[in-house]
């Protein structure tokens, strides 16, 4: 309170205020209500109070709050609620207090409700506030806000009220405020662009919450559908999103009152950093649970008629804006991953050795971990379950191989030719020499199988450790000899050395089996002469060995074969796997790779990664170990 209010106002509101409120908060019916106020009313000085020159000032407050009946305070229902504060907080103040309240109360009252654990109270309060600055807000001017009868004068804020603003903002720059305050003339260019960064990240973190808003208020609270489940399918659907909701307001409104404090926006990311380490928790609970979301959902629509129709009439609403349901489910991960990347977009446009850039570094590490445990968790559920469908379709012809563990996922599976015979065309022709197999190939073991005559079962017919694999290229002799390449075990099952000649249907897929079975592992030093591409449409992997990319991903290519694959490295977390080249485009410029390069770098070393990886780094870029 003594940060927020100025010297001349904690003087006016202290004595007259505390005994008013410690007066009638006895008569509302909440405790902790009264605990909040009475302890902020408190820690007003006393002494100040003493200090007021006007006697007529003093007693503003005190006749005007004591003509409040304390009858209708005892009976403050939450109807009436609503009509006592709005009507009698509009009565109560003359017209100096009302200018000296309104901007002030508003900043406490914001900032207290979020302790408030009562959500129809927190919901009643904030709707009375906001109704309150239609006559009392001083409205925002060139000159500044002045404070009614104290000549005390602060700078122009925003007051954009982003959560109950139907409209979509604009830039920073083109905010009419900002436009009329001369600020746009005062500032240079890059911190013009450093103010459109962090401005970009609250705006969007208004827009995410009003989509978190659809999907409370139309799916998950609506009677309809709520009747059509059981409280467990209700889980599945919704896990903890009412968690993911708490988080996110309690993110915002810190958000709204950093940017109300003045026009040029001070700073974000210190914000985003105390929420990604105190609140984001409960993302990486909600997201690791999408697995089981998905599939549950399919289940239920499948099975559930009443809830099939339920469905459909929602999403049908306006409301929703041709959304499908389950769009507003995955939001949360949606928003933790785009939030790093608005971070990252901050610190690219951050001075160096600036408070800006050590807070966005901060964040950035923060959100890195969130996302990285998100995937991990994500990763893990999905391989444990992938593992023991897998183990159910297994037949061991003699020894059998334990193929569940913790330390073990699935790298690539697929159908491959097994060739035999010497190596000439003539023998070649013979379809006896060709046979199917299936091989399954995990992290650390290799398992070659064949189908049973219904398809459903594969008998293990060898083994070997991913350590144990080698592979030889060999050169295309005409069709039949084409995209071949032999496997060596070097020891097997049977601690024995073995040979598989195998062919595939692409180059491309040999490319990809070999780089599978026996990835190179040598550190690659990554040179602004390295070939790097930006994706230019989203991609999803359809296999273990593909990698999902989003637009604007940069990546440096490490492979590529001539029937439109790639692999590739993303830049900004190292993550590697195969896509099309059609979804890419080559960044032929020099310079751009280079700058890409050098931004890759300096957040890769602000997170330690060069003393930790243990890998060296070179004058022209960074490396990579795998």
């Amino acid at each position: 309170m003594r940060s927020i209010l100025s010297k001349e106002m904690r003087s006016i509101l202290s004595k007259e205020m505390r005994s008013i409120l410690s007066k009638e908060m006895r008569s509302i019916p909440s405790k902790e209500m009264r605990s909040i106020l009475s302890k902020e009313m408190r820690s007003i000085p006393s002494k100040e109070m003493r200090s007021i020159p006007s006697k007529e000032m003093r007693s503003i407050p005190s006749k005007e709050m004591r003509s409040i009946p304390s009858k209708e305070m005892r009976s403050i229902p939450s109807k009436e609620m609503r009509s006592i504060l709005s009507k009698e907080m509009r009565s109560i103040l003359s017209k100096e207090m009302r200018s000296i309240l309104s901007k002030e109360m508003r900043s406490i009252l914001s900032k207290e409700m979020r302790s408030i654990p009562s959500k129809e109270m927190r919901s009643i309060l904030s709707k009375e506030m906001r109704s309150i600055p239609s006559k009392l807000t001083i409205h925002i001017n060139i000159k500044g806000t002045f404070y009614a009868g104290l000549g005390v004068t602060s700078p122009p804020a925003l007051q954009l009220q982003l959560r109950n603003n139907s409209r979509s903002l604009s830039l920073w720059q083109n905010l009419e405020v900002v436009q009329q305050s001369g600020l746009l003339t005062q500032l240079l260019q890059r911190e013009i662009i450093i103010q459109e960064a962090m401005f970009e990240l609250v705006t969007s973190e208004a827009s995410y919450y009003k989509s978190l808003e659809v999907l409370e208020t139309h799916f998950l609270k609506n009677p309809v559908l709520v009747n059509t489940l059981s409280q467990s399918d209700m889980h599945f659907l919704f896990s903890n999103i009412e968690e993911v909701m708490k988080a996110s307001e309690r993110f915002l409104m810190d958000l709204e009152n950093r940017i109300e404090q003045s026009l040029q926006i001070s700073e974000v990311c210190d914000i985003v950093h105390h929420h990604a380490v105190k609140h984001f928790h409960v993302f990486i609970t909600y997201v690791i649970n999408q697995v089981y979301q998905e599939k549950n959902y399919r289940r239920i629509l499948q099975g559930n008629q009443l809830f099939r129709e339920a469905m459909a009439q929602l999403e049908n609403h306006p409301c929703v804006r041709g959304l499908s349901f389950t769009s507003f489910l995955i939001l949360p991960f949606q928003r933790i991953t785009r939030l790093k990347m608005l971070v990252q977009n901050i610190l690219k446009k951050a001075e160096e050795n600036s408070e800006i850039e050590a807070n966005a570094i901060k964040a950035h590490q923060q959100l890195e971990q969130i996302v990285k445990e998100c995937n991990e968790g994500v990763r893990k559920m999905s391989r444990t379950e992938e593992l023991i469908s897998i183990e159910k379709t297994l037949e061991f012809k003699s020894k059998s191989v334990p193929v569940i563990s913790h330390s073990r996922w699935l790298l690539k599976k697929g159908e491959v030719q097994q060739m035999a015979g010497p190596k000439s065309t003539r023998t070649m022709r013979s379809k006896k020499l060709h046979h199917p197999v299936y091989l399954f190939l995990f992290n650390n073991l290799l398992l070659i199988t064949k189908r049973n005559s219904s398809g459903e079962k594969y008998q293990v017919l060898d083994s070997s450790t991913r350590a144990m694999l080698r592979t030889e290229d060999l050169e295309d002799q005409g069709q039949m000899l084409a995209n071949v390449f032999n496997l060596k075990l070097l020891e097997n099952q049977e601690e024995r050395p073995v040979n598989y000649m195998l062919k595939t249907s692409s180059m491309s897929d040999k490319l990809r089996w070999i780089c599978a079975l026996t990835p190179n592992r040598r550190t690659r030093f990554m040179s602004t002469t390295s070939p790097q591409v930006q994706c230019i449409q989203s991609y999803s992997s359809q296999e273990p060995d593909e990698l999902s990319i989003e637009m604007a991903d940069l990546l440096n290519i490490l492979e590529r074969t001539d029937d439109g694959w790639m692999m590739g490295e993303r830049l900004h977390d190292g993550e590697r796997g195969w896509f099309p080249c059609r979804v890419v485009e080559e960044i032929q410029n020099q310079e751009v790779r280079a700058q890409n390069l050098r931004e890759c770098q300096r957040i890769h070393l602000a997170h330690g990664g060069g003393a930790s990886s243990g890998a060296r780094l070179g004058s022209r870029g960074f490396p990579r170990q795998y």
